[in-house]
């Protein structure tokens, strides 16, 4: 194909410094095993690539010349584009790939989310490495899907792959966490699947993307169930729908979710040993993937692995707030790990390709411990939670100890064991009325639901047609347990757990609980501000694993334990520990209907009175990850 010669003639290159941007860009064609056809750019500053020379390769749904929301920049009111980050790459000596994925962008073939990632990477890395041109390394990177997308051909170990920069994503197992949390099903999967379907070789002949997208009622339609095949928003595009409806009916951890592409954690014997860097947030939905991959890697490879782990949204690394909540000017990647995500990558390639002996990271663990702040009203207009960086060598770091927390009659969170006697609260879970999502580890969420950190108030339209917002635990299906203030700051450093003794009088029903610190009352906020920290479910069928369901007995007592995401907070001293508990979080997570059996295909809805025990022999408790540092 004909070459295109790139030239400085933009805004980000004064920004950016780069003297001389001269670049050749090129579309290559890679073929598949099965004779498919993936269609890529090629960016090198020298066109004739007379010497072999290390790739960094991108692989993407997204479109290879799409700007993404991710690729902020400082001092650009724009992202920038996949064509100024690869130029800026191979500016510094690297070929640079960017290919749409399978049945994305110009590429051949159809697309099926997520589970043809594996062989087409793999494939794409074995000719990438074969070509005279490289020099037989072949680096990857890429955000969310591209991360998934990593983890997939590493997961077939392609002899040529030296290293891998997986940011914000690589499944290390979907179920448990991006597809499927506790059982329930994530939401983000279904408004992912109307917003980009719509942009599918499919949605052309059915009207285009802009009328496609404008005729989804979104809350509406999630509102509906069950499911079926040719009835959904999306039945314009079957390939969108089938993997859909299959991802929601695969309900048990089955064969379907240890394929290539959703189970790294299956395969890590077969990853071939090089260099990786895991980066998340606080406040993305792959926080646990990130850290499960890095402690497997780090454990098993002799290469070494590295975590960075920021207060951030979905790819939001240069954002110093999430939600309401500000974090301060320390809080972003740029001038603290390095001046920008550009530099950051290229330090880090560089570094593991041989040509710098500068580290890009000093220590295996870079982590922002949240929390400190006065929660004054920052110029952003949100509440200054405050923060710093801290670095370890392993995570969780060293010094940290579980604490429990005893839930105790009039919603006290205690550490003192409460009385001998078995005390209880309870209430009603009605899947037609739930509890409403606010905030969490969220993305491609939008328009029914946002990702960050929220002060807990269910907001909704009054009788007298106005609009109110009250305090979420002021619902009568919500239960709260409260420290007292604390007298010394306390950090919660790691990944926290809820042990509940529980009874229903359903078949089967969810318990989600939130961690939260709760600010004291002040001019701004009254009633104090009550910010999420971290979030979970079970969905009560699978308390005994997730391979096979097993029904409640109505009125039966069991021990379930519900495990959140890492967090690092500091709860300061005068703050409160808060747990909140409730049956439902929608829509984040699709809601349970209390009925049994329950295959995403049944219709109908019970309303389920579920119980948490206090006291007994084994009594109901938080177990906290504490930091003494």
């Amino acid at each position: 194909m004909a070459d295109d010669l790139l030239a400085d003639a933009s805004d980000w290159e004064a920004v950016v410094g780069i003297d001389e941007s001269w670049c050749w860009r090129t579309t290559i064609k890679i073929p598949m095993r099965d004779g498919v056809v993936l269609v890529a750019d090629r960016y090198a500053a020298d066109v004739s690539l007379s010497k072999p020379t290390p790739v960094v390769l991108e692989r993407t749904p997204y479109g290879r010349r799409v700007a993404r929301a991710s690729e902020r920049f400082p001092g650009i009111d724009r992202p920038l584009t996949p064509v100024e980050v690869a130029v800026h790459l191979a500016n510094h000596q690297f070929v640079v790939i960017m290919q749409d994925c399978r049945g994305r962008g110009e590429s051949e073939g159809g697309f099926t989310k997520y589970l043809g990632e594996g062989q087409d990477g793999f494939d794409t890395v074995e000719w990438l490495g074969s070509q005279a041109w490289c020099d037989g390394r072949v680096f990857t990177m890429g955000l969310s899907y591209g991360a998934h997308a990593q983890a997939a051909l590493a997961s077939l170990g392609p002899r040529f792959l030296a290293g891998m920069f997986m940011d914000c994503g690589g499944f290390a197992s979907a179920y448990e966490a991006g597809c499927r949390q506790g059982g329930a099903f994530e939401m983000k999967q279904v408004t992912w699947a109307i917003r980009h379907a719509a942009k599918s070789p499919e949605a052309s002949a059915a009207g285009g993307e802009e009328a496609l997208v404008e005729s989804v009622d979104v809350p509406s339609w999630l509102n509906l169930w069950p499911w079926q095949r040719g009835k959904s928003p999306i039945s314009y595009a079957p390939s969108y729908e089938n993997y859909l409806l299959e991802q929601y009916r695969e309900t048990s951890f089955s064969p379907y979710w240890r394929q290539v592409g959703l189970y790294a954690r299956g395969y890590y014997s077969q990853f071939p040993d090089v260099p990786t860097l895991h980066m998340s947030g606080w406040y993305d939905p792959y926080t646990m993937t990130a850290i499960d991959n890095f402690r497997a890697l780090s454990e098993g490879k002799a290469s070494r692995s590295y975590l960075v782990l920021g207060p951030w949204t979905h790819g939001a690394r240069s954002l110093s707030y999430a939600g309401e909540v500000e974090f301060g000017e320390d809080a972003t990647l740029e001038g603290h790990l390095a001046p920008n995500f550009l530099e950051f990558r290229d330090r880090w390639f560089s570094e593991q390709a041989g040509r710098s002996t500068v580290p890009a990271l000093t220590e295996a663990v870079t982590f922002f411990l949240m929390g400190g702040g006065d929660g004054h009203l920052a110029e952003t207009g949100r509440v200054y939670h405050g923060g710093r960086w801290l670095t370890s060598s392993v995570w969780p770091p060293e010094g940290v100890g579980d604490e429990a927390w005893f839930l105790c009659p009039g919603g006290l969170l205690d550490q003192r064991l409460p009385s001998g006697v078995d005390d209880f609260v309870e209430y009603d879970h009605d899947p037609r009325v739930p509890v409403p999502t606010v905030g969490g580890s969220i993305t491609s969420g939008e328009p029914v639901m946002r990702g960050g950190a929220f002060d807990q108030r269910w907001s909704f339209m009054g009788s007298n047609g106005e609009p109110q917002s009250v305090p979420l635990e002021l619902r009568d299906d919500v239960v709260c347990f409260d420290s007292e203030p604390l007298a010394e700051d306390l950090a919660v450093v790691g990944r926290p757990k809820l042990k509940l003794m529980v009874s229903s009088s359903a078949l089967d029903t969810d318990f989600c609980w939130k961690l939260i610190d709760v600010y004291p009352p002040s001019l701004t906020h009254p009633q104090g501000f009550a910010m999420n920290i971290t979030d979970a479910i079970l969905r009560c069928r699978y308390r005994n694993g997730f391979e096979e369901p097993e029904p409640m007995q109505p009125g039966a007592t069991y021990s379930v334990e519900i495990v959140a995401p890492d967090t690092a907070n500091l709860f300061s001293r005068g703050h409160r520990i808060r747990v909140v508990i409730s049956s439902s979080n929608f829509p984040r997570f699709d809601l349970n209907r209390n009925i049994w059996p329950d295959d995403g295909r049944r219709k109908g809805t019970n309303v389920a009175r579920n119980r948490i025990h206090l006291g007994g022999i084994t009594p109901s408790h938080l177990e906290l990850p504490v930091w003494t540092s």
